[in-house]
């Protein structure tokens, strides 16, 4: 197959997932279960793309300032602090951890 059937094929099984869903009774979207199995695949969506982006460099697993910077990000949620602090004080440590090594 050519890289456009491919594409052409990701739109139209994206399209069907999306009609699939639309299908199903609104009582089964409704139900405490669902809502809360939704909430839980949201957050752990973004926390694997969170640890890929901050570990994975291509094929490899690469253990650098981006981790550092993670950790340092998450102790300051982890004290509540407001979330652009969260992200400068992330950024500071990535400088200063590239800078260092």
């Amino acid at each position: 197959m050519t890289l456009w059937q491919w594409v052409f094929l990701a739109c139209a099984l994206a399209f069907a997932t999306k009609l699939l869903g639309y299908s199903l009774p609104e009582r089964w979207m409704r139900s405490p279960r669902m809502v809360q199995v939704t909430a839980c695949l949201t957050v752990a969506l973004l926390a694997s793309l969170t640890v890929m982006n901050t570990v994975a460099s291509g094929a490899q697993l690469v253990l650098d300032a981006r981790l550092g910077a993670l950790a340092v990000a998450a102790i300051a949620l982890w004290l509540r602090a407001p979330f652009l602090l969260v992200v400068i004080l992330g950024a500071l440590a990535a400088g200063l951890l590239r800078w260092w090594a």
